[in-house]
């Protein structure tokens, strides 16, 4: 856009939020450039400047979302939706330009619902903020991301987000009961009041894990809970990895319930909690296990499941660490324990059967340390969010010292995700599983869902047709 074209766009914004809510100066722009994808953090440290939005705005209620979004669908200019900044996948990247719609001022609490059990609250309210006003009430809403402090309600469910304890009360995109969206030509609907009904195929989930490219949620329901009147957690050494995966499927299958099983690989055991908990394990896959509920469910639910750890070799450490690495559970994913710049790194995370679980991770292991043994690339994980039927591997790739030239470095970074990506779909998992697909792994959605690709396709040109929301992510082209 020329300077005149933002200036006049930047007007009509100020006469829709007010002129103290659009930003337009060169330093403002910046910040909405960058989230916690490595790429543009890479255009940072290497003096360059990422894509900028023409103009932010900050909108306070729904209806002026709305007006925002009709004023720019009849310019035709690019909106992309903005909520805590604290994604992984660059999907807020504005690629074209446009308008960045900074939803943080949508920050209030609707309702909570005791007798029902559910709190209603505007998309742009800080996840901390929120669980701290349930906590007031006795209750909680069971999405505890490492990201908690500055991620945003909206930004759970546009990733389809997870936190610590969702082995036991699942992901955001399982405690949302409806949302409110604004379509991509400025209309404010908002879905059936319950997620499950009979009154058709339901549109809930089309918008939750869209990252904004059906429409922008300015409002969720979720499901919340009370909080427990306890909560454990033990430690346990096994000498195998292979061990406790088999004793987490058997913990699964047994209908124990844990709200965490969190297995580390023998190099995360040392490279990750060693180095974070200051623990003298020195080999073997380190596992904590955790339960919540009454002091009797608790106790049985534990016992059970150490008896299993204790049939597979596993041995108890304790509760002492189990309940460290509760207390310190976010200090894994920040500096120094997490890996930071000057380093080249990503998390792969993807999901797949108990049947499969291990050939994945042998075969994505090896691929990525021989195809890239020239850069010394380290691969390692743990398995974190576990499901009835399978389980989640976060993994993790580290090169200490990458290109210097910034589009020799991309080209790697993009190479490496390429093989993780692929190698994970092959051995039955998928490009994903709670960090999204925004910029990162755009290029990758035609490969994971073959034909049935047209789906999500042709809901973006009927819903979207001048493709101005969030656009050149999820697979989808630039606006016309």
């Amino acid at each position: 856009m020329t300077t005149l074209q933002t200036r006049m766009l930047a007007t009509e914004l100020a006469d829709i939020a007010g002129r103290d809510h659009v930003l337009t100066d060169a330093t403002d722009r910046l910040f909405y450039g960058v989230d916690v994808f490595w790429v543009t953090r890479l255009l940072i440290d290497r003096g360059e400047t990422p894509p900028t939005p023409d103009v932010v705005v900050l909108p306070g209620t729904p209806a002026e979302v709305a007006a925002i979004v009709r004023l720019a669908n009849r310019y035709r200019v690019p909106v992309v939706p903005w909520g805590g900044g604290s994604g992984s996948q660059g999907g807020i990247i504005p690629l074209e330009g446009g308008i960045t719609v900074d939803l943080k001022r949508l920050n209030r609490i609707i309702e909570i619902n005791e007798t029902n059990g559910t709190v209603t609250a505007e998309a742009g309210i800080n996840g901390y903020a929120l669980e701290c006003a349930l906590n007031e009430r006795g209750l909680t809403l069971p999405n505890y991301p490492a990201s908690v402090h500055s991620a945003t309600l909206g930004g759970y469910l546009a990733a389809r987000g997870s936190g610590v304890i969702s082995t036991k009360y699942g992901k955001a995109e399982d405690m949302v009961l409806s949302v409110e969206v604004v379509l991509p030509n400025g209309d404010l609907i908002r879905t059936l009041p319950f997620p499950t009904h009979a009154a058709g195929p339901g549109i809930l989930q089309l918008f939750v894990g869209a990252e904004g490219s059906y429409g922008i949620v300015t409002e969720a329901s979720m499901r919340v809970e009370r909080l427990p009147e306890t909560r454990r957690f033990h430690a346990v050494l096994f000498d195998r990895l292979a061990d406790g995966i088999e004793t987490g499927r058997q913990i699964m299958l047994a209908r124990l319930q844990p709200i965490v099983i969190r297995l580390y690989d023998e190099v995360s055991t040392v490279k990750v909690v060693k180095r974070t908990l200051g623990t003298d394990v020195e080999r073997g896959a380190y596992m904590v296990i955790g339960f919540d509920g009454s002091e009797v469910t608790v106790d049985h639910a534990e016992n059970q499941a150490l008896e299993i750890c204790k049939a597979l070799g596993g041995r108890s450490l304790g509760r002492e660490p189990g309940e460290d690495w509760w207390n310190r559970r976010f200090d894994f994913y920040f500096p120094p324990h997490a890996p930071d710049f000057p380093s080249m790194f990503g998390t792969l995370d993807t999901l797949t059967t108990f049947d499969r679980i291990e050939h994945l991770y042998d075969t994505k292991k090896e691929r990525l340390e021989q195809a890239f043994s020239a850069w010394g690339l380290v691969y390692y994980a743990h398995f974190s969010h576990w499901f009835p039927w399978g389980v989640m591997i976060y993994d993790r790739f580290q090169i200490n010292d990458p290109p210097s030239d910034t589009f020799e470095a991309l080209s790697l970074h993009n190479d490496i995700w390429n093989l993780a990506a692929r190698t994970s779909v092959e051995c039955g998992g998928v490009i994903n599983e709670h960090h999204g697909v925004g910029l990162k792994l755009a290029r990758l959605m035609r490969e994971q869902y073959g034909p049935a690709f047209q789906v999500l396709e042709g809901l973006k040109h009927a819903l979207d047709p001048r493709m101005i929301l969030n656009p050149g992510k999820m697979g989808f082209q630039p606006p016309r």
